[in-house]
């Protein structure tokens, strides 16, 4: 049976036998139905039935506004604040009821600008002088259909904000891919609906957010998801929840790898200044040329490494700072924004105390189909932001669609039983192409050596195929059959003794699933500039002919290999679909028994026995 409740100060002593808690209250302590204000001086009003708030007000009388919101920053240097347009849809409440807000910010709500060329990828790489000295898109994606937050929202007693990121539509500024500009220009709008920023109306009326309780949740997928995580590491108070979908953590691990230039899937040639360019879709937005010049200049496609420009877009650092809880959601199949970004996250949220949870899915770059994702953030808006205890903070942190499609919990990720295990390569295998990989070390044969070409213009899926024929374009490394499903679970990584006949090259390694009839599976991939053997900070110039140790991560994921098929790695240099395209012709020459593979595998080595 449910219960509708309107609380206030004036009525309150009308309900005394009404159960009331702060937010922070702790979870056993809350009430199966009503309202939790944030102080005694909120009011609210819901219907909470079934463990969820349910319809009471009507989108047809829904109140609309169309505002502008001052910014503290100025990213077109005109010595004005920059503004951002926001559109606020809230129930029409009766005076003095106020309702949490669940809130959007979108740099695509205005389309994106396709005439800005991507970077030619075709081209040689760029070798560093020697002796090495380092130099110190989001996601493409079209706007959300956005009416399906206001439409499920508001009935259950929640404002819906959506906003234009600055640089796009009706905002003002420009564009600066997720730096600090991005990140306060989003935040502005939380602090308005807690008081200490300013709106205005197309009149130029300021307004204020009196409606609101100031409790804020921020959702968004892709690009639209990254903006929380960054506001996330601000601090800013009222920002209770966050709910980022397939978002970025890092932007150099978006367009780069291990120094390695990389491209988002579907979008070679993109990169920071070009997806700014891609949003830059408010009036006069040749303004913001100059600023779109120097971005280009700052990313440094010619070393790939880490520098200045990314460390102010990684939000990595500022995870000490999120009060925010986040609720996480990725598809272990997007190409688009990598895995690595939702699993450095994770961890980090981990290392901090963050109260988390996380859904990941077999999609690629989207969110979870299916009611079931809709409920769970149905379900962590009411307890977030409403404070209304419904079980979903007792409930295990982690949900895996596994590759059947069926849903399953598990206590944390990595999985909790997931032991580092190596396995070692040999080429000396009777199999004409393939060598072996083994869980027991292997004697090391120094001058038995294998080489590949760079063959830059074919694609990756062209060469794990057949893995027991010779192929002068990849190195190939299997298993023996398993003997029952064996479950990844973390970030594979590999380490090869290597030379290359070239000062720089391309260095790609692929985690393969063989079946029966070796027909592949590209499980997931990792690549890495050899330059950068230090790390991504500082490229080296390394001397031909010369054996290397390299060592780089693969794209975390969580597969189930199944009994019966083979997990393979294959070496190849550069990946057609990912990195810069050279002319190709470089040889790679490897020296398999100083080589490892490494995988996180539940039961650890044991998995592999007989």
């Amino acid at each position: 049976m449910s219960k509708r409740y309107a609380i206030g100060v004036l009525s309150f002593l009308l309900l005394m036998s009404l159960v009331i808690q702060p937010v922070s209250a702790a979870a056993d302590d809350l009430p199966l139905n009503g309202t939790i204000p944030e102080t005694g001086t909120s009011s609210t009003y819901i219907n909470f039935e079934d463990g969820v708030t349910q319809p009471v007000y009507s989108t047809e009388e829904a109140i609309i506004e169309e505002l502008m919101v001052e910014t503290t920053v100025d990213s077109d240097g005109t010595g004005e604040k920059d503004l951002v347009s926001i559109r606020v849809m809230r129930p029409n409440t009766e005076e003095g009821i106020q309702v949490p807000v669940i809130y959007e910010m979108s740099p695509y709500r205005a389309g994106l600008d396709w005439s800005v060329p991507f970077f030619d990828v075709d081209v040689e790489l760029n070798p560093v002088p020697h002796p090495g000295k380092g130099r110190g898109r989001g996601p493409n994606a079209g706007p959300q259909n956005l009416g399906n937050l206001g439409n499920y929202y508001v009935p259950r007693g929640y404002a819906v904000v959506l906003g234009e990121s600055i640089g796009s539509g009706e905002a003002t500024g420009c564009p600066t891919t997720g730096d600090y500009n991005e990140i306060m220009g989003t935040k502005a709008v939380i602090d308005w609906l807690n008081g200490s920023a300013r709106a205005f109306n197309a009149d130029g009326e300021e307004v204020s957010a009196d409606w609101t309780t100031g409790n804020v949740g921020m959702i968004g997928a892709s690009y639209n998801g990254t903006l929380p995580n960054g506001v996330a590491t601000t601090g800013v108070e009222g920002l209770k929840t966050i709910v980022p979908i397939v978002a970025i953590s890092n932007w150099y691990d978006y367009f780069r790898a291990n120094g390695a230039v990389v491209a988002p899937g579907g979008y070679q040639g993109e990169d920071a200044s070009v997806l700014a360019g891609f949003v830059a879709t408010r009036d006069n937005a040749e303004i913001c040329a100059p600023f779109l010049e120097q971005m280009e200049e700052d990313e440094d496609r010619i070393t790939g490494d880490y520098n200045d420009f990314w460390a102010e877009r990684n939000y990595l650092p500022g995870v000490k700072n999120v009060e925010a809880s986040v609720l996480l959601a990725h598809g272990l199949n997007d190409w688009n924004v990598k895995t690595k970004q939702f699993a450095q996250w994770w961890e980090a949220l981990e290392q901090h105390g963050v109260d988390r949870k996380l859904w990941l899915h077999q999609g690629g770059h989207s969110a979870p189909g299916g009611s079931i994702w809709q409920q769970e953030q149905h379900r962590w808006f009411d307890y977030w932001l409403y404070g209304l205890e419904n079980g979903i903070m007792d409930e295990d942190m982690v949900n895996i669609q596994r590759e059947d499609r069926t849903w399953v919990e598990q206590e944390n990720w990595p999985h909790v039983d997931a032991e580092t295990t190596t396995l070692y390569l040999t080429g000396d295998d009777e199999r004409s192409g393939a060598g072996s990989l083994s869980n027991a070390p292997v004697p090391n044969r120094p001058h038995e050596r294998q080489e590949l070409l760079d063959d830059p213009q074919t694609r990756a899926n062209t060469l794990v195929a057949d893995p027991e024929s010779d192929h002068p374009n990849r190195l190939v490394y299997t298993t023996d059959a398993l003997l029952q499903d064996t479950h990844m679970s973390g970030t594979p990584e590999v380490s090869i003794r290597a030379r290359i006949d070239e000062p720089v090259a391309n260095l790609t390694a692929l985690l393969v699933e063989y079946d029966e009839n070796d027909n592949a599976r590209i499980i997931t991939r990792g690549w890495m500039d050899p330059q950068n053997i230090h790390g991504e900070e500082r490229s080296i110039s390394i001397v031909p002919g010369r054996d290397y140790t390299f060592e780089w991560d693969m794209q975390p994921h969580d597969y189930v290999f199944k009994a019966g098929n083979r997990i393979g790695v294959v070496f190849i240099a550069s990946d057609y679909d990912y990195t810069i395209r050279p002319s190709g012709g470089t040889e790679i020459s490897l020296l398999p028994t100083r080589s490892r593979l490494i995988l996180p595998v539940a039961g650890g080595k044991e998995a592999f026995n007989n």
